[in-house]
């Protein structure tokens, strides 16, 4: 932090645009990785917008990537998920060496925002990026994420729609013949609509089980 104060204090002094980038973006990340999310967001705010005035799409994808982080770990998911699909629309015009770090953050906001189909997808190409580029420390982020999206619970929205598909997929196979099938999916449905305490839906699985 004192290091990039430092450059702040001496790019404003000759007042260098690519200088005051480098050292708003440089703060702007060593706070995001200190968990200073509010003061994290104005540096790297300021170092997109300089990006954008000077039009310099090389320098843009870091410092907006991670504002896109920064957005979404406080809660601006859609915002902070569309910087950093910006930022990462073509990796070959911007020069980055990180783009596995980037995508993690990606990743990471779409399981944040719930999307955890999509979080999947990200993760799975950006570890294979990583291995591409030999970038074994971006690798290690990109595993934690995998780690996170494997220990993120099921929706809570998403379990009496399980179960419901269970219930259906049960009644269906009943009535084709196939008993056992149909007892298995209506067996996880009684299951699950007895631990969500769903009485009314309980009662029309059993009712299925045991058909008079």
């Amino acid at each position: 932090m004192a290091r990039g104060e430092e450059a702040l204090r001496i790019a404003r002094e000759i007042d260098h645009p690519g200088s005051l980038i480098w050292a708003y973006r440089s703060l702007g990340i060593v706070s995001l990785r200190r968990g200073a999310i509010p003061q994290a967001i104005p540096l790297l705010q300021r170092s997109v917008e300089l990006c954008q005035v000077a039009r310099v799409r090389l320098l843009f994808d870091i410092a907006a990537a991670h504002l896109g982080y920064a957005y979404a770990l406080s809660g601006r998911l859609s915002e902070g998920v569309a910087l950093m699909e910006d930022a990462l629309v073509d990796p070959e015009a911007t020069g980055s060496i990180h783009h596995p770090l980037l995508l993690a953050y990606l990743g990471e906001a779409h399981l944040l925002a719930g999307r955890r189909d999509d979080a999947v997808a990200v993760a799975w190409r950006a570890l294979d990026l990583a291995h591409r580029q030999k970038e074994r420390g971006n690798e290690a982020w990109v595993l934690r994420l995998i780690g996170e999206i494997a220990a993120h619970p099921t929706l809570p929205g998403m379990r009496p729609l399980s179960a419901h598909c269970h219930l259906g997929l049960g009644k269906l196979c009943r009535h084709t013949g196939n008993r056992a099938k149909a007892a298995e999916h209506l067996t996880i449905a009684a299951t699950k609509y007895h631990e969500m305490d769903m009485g009314f839906w309980l009662e029309k699985a059993e009712a299925e089980l045991c058909p008079p």
